[in-house]
């Protein structure tokens, strides 16, 4: 130590003292700037067993799960089990076959026999015992509107004392061969609405049910009443027909009812497979639902 202190003190010309701290001050300084790299290093290569906090944070989950399911009297259901349902018309074993227990599903029964009454999806939140996590689960699955009609707006007022005006001698029109101008004689149907009626009415290749109506964009309900009550569809209409073994995927996209997906799919199976003989193999197709495949075989042909 007295070596190294004449060794500093000749070096760098200091006094006793000042070689004194400059040896106690040099060690600190070098422990300062280590400490933090060494640190690191050390929590880097460290082993940090949580196997035990682990254990115990799964055996909390377990038990929360098992009291939310017993306090609901629910258990989550894999969406292949679940079907669309109307609460006010679910049997009892309906209800315990999407997932709600024997005791919950009686009490929904129970509360439609003393007259209560769904209105709409969240109505089924009333029913005391139903938990929010899996009123969500079932949510488009309820066979419900979402929400009530509103109240009647100003112009909705004066929609309905004009419908109400209507003369019962007035002369019904054909849907399908109306122009914008006889449309524009329902109340509540302007410019816009009667030009995006019939460019609906095109892109379909024509209305063949009335409640196709409601599938054009911006139309009320009320509209909607007013136009079905002054307007009619010929019993022997024949809607124009897509040839599914010629068009190509524009022309099949370009309806309503198929997506680009499902007109993609379309021309890959016939590619594959040759003609369609029958409408009933679109059924092959997976881009189609048995729903799509009804609403879109009466727009479809086989041949001209």
């Amino acid at each position: 130590m007295l070596g190294i202190r004449r060794w500093v003190k000749e070096l760098f010309a200091l006094s006793h003292s000042q070689a004194n701290g400059f040896i106690v001050l040099v060690p600190l300084l070098g422990i300062i700037i280590f400490s933090g790299p060494l640190w690191h290093w050390y929590m880097r290569t460290r082993f940090d067993d949580r196997s035990k906090d682990l254990a115990m944070l799964d055996s909390l989950v377990a038990l929360w799960e098992s009291e939310t399911i017993a306090e609901g009297s629910l258990s989550p259901l894999p969406k292949s089990t679940l079907f669309y349902f109307d609460p006010n018309h679910a049997t009892v074993e309906d209800l315990q076959a999407l997932g709600f227990s024997s005791g919950l599903a009686t009490r929904i029964d129970r509360y439609r026999q003393k007259g209560g009454k769904f209105f709409v999806k969240k109505d089924l939140l009333k029913i005391y015992g139903i938990d929010s996590t899996f009123y969500k689960q079932l949510y488009a699955f309820i066979d419900l509107p979402v929400r009530s009609e509103q109240k009647r707006t100003q112009q909705q007022k004066i929609y309905e004392r004009k419908d109400s005006s209507i003369k019962t001698t007035s002369a019904k029109f054909d849907l399908n061969k109306a122009d914008t101008l006889e449309l524009m004689k329902v109340g509540g149907i302007g410019t816009k609405r009667s030009q995006r009626i019939i460019k609906y009415r095109d892109a379909l290749g024509g209305f063949i049910d009335m409640d196709q109506v409601q599938e054009v964009y911006g139309l009320d309900s009320t509209v909607v009443r007013m136009l079905l009550a002054e307007s009619f569809i010929a019993a022997d209409y024949q809607p124009v027909t897509i040839n599914i073994n010629t068009s190509d995927e524009k022309r099949l996209a370009s309806h309503p009812y198929l997506s680009n997906a499902a007109a993609r799919s379309i021309v890959a199976y016939r590619f594959q497979h040759g003609e369609f003989k029958t409408i009933g193999e679109l059924r092959n197709i997976h881009a189609l639902d048995e729903k799509t495949i009804q609403k879109i075989t009466p727009y479809l042909t086989l041949g001209d």
